[in-house]
């Protein structure tokens, strides 16, 4: 948005003063900028694994829940978080994604409730079939999510003291490992164990297939966080010559 200009004279001056002071006032800095883009990015698949993981996929012979394939960007988002802003940040985002995702709950909850008209393409049953599942999803997401990344928060700033802040690689896998079992296993008990879709012995190949799969991820991912670290690096420095 231009700046108001005038004729000239002492006003005109205070008045571009004030202008500038405004959008200053209001200008983020590039650690908000930050924090918000990987947030945002944090928060969407956090939730859309929510929603799809309702729909089982054979990949190998094996059972997997599509769910997991949004993760792997939980788990570079989540990293990053925590290198730069620490495990509260993490905590904080948390709690905000366990919020949001029980806000989803509801709203999906609402919308199975209201009868579909006679002519909607897609009748109640096939509705509640698809998205009540992932009402169960939610509610196991709700308790697996918070705890595990709770814990990847912990177990990446135990690794980091350890390693003297080195190793990157080795923080980033190692909280990913143990807070993706806690995660894996809980959800998958909840969400379709509980409500009988599957017996428990597939709910243990499930969880052993989603796990896996997690695992491997953890390891390929490993570029995109140091690209990712690299890249806020950059952008930090490029800021902080700009302020110099």
């Amino acid at each position: 948005m231009p700046e108001p200009t005038s004729p000239g004279g002492p006003a005109a001056a205070g008045v571009a003063t004030a202008w500038r002071r405004e959008k200053a006032r209001y200008r983020p800095s590039r650690r908000e900028t930050v924090f918000l883009v990987l947030a945002g990015i944090f928060l969407t698949h956090a939730l859309l694994g929510e929603v799809v993981g309702g729909k089982l996929v054979r990949v190998g012979g094996y059972v997997m829940s599509v769910g997991v394939v949004p993760w792997p960007i939980v788990f570079v988002t989540t990293d990053l978080v925590n290198e730069y802003y620490g495990p509260k940040a993490v905590r904080r985002l948390t709690l905000l994604a366990v919020a949001l995702i029980l806000y989803a709950f509801l709203i999906l909850w609402a919308c199975i409730e209201i009868p579909a008209a006679d002519i909607s393409p897609v009748d109640d049953g096939a509705f509640r079939t698809v998205y009540g599942q992932s009402l169960w999803i939610i509610g196991g997401s709700v308790t697996a999510f918070a705890a595990s990344q709770l814990v990847d928060a912990v177990v990446f700033v135990v690794a980091r003291a350890a390693t003297g802040g080195r190793l990157l690689w080795l923080r980033a896998v190692g909280s990913t490992v143990v807070s993706q079992f806690i995660d894996t296993f809980v959800i998958n008990a909840i969400a379709f164990g509980l409500p009988g879709r599957l017996t428990g012995a597939q709910v243990i190949e499930l969880s052993i297939t989603n796990y896996t799969y997690k695992f491997v991820i953890a390891l390929l991912t490993l570029p995109l966080i140091y690209l990712g670290h690299a890249a806020v690096d950059r952008y930090f420095e490029a800021d902080a010559r700009s302020a110099a």
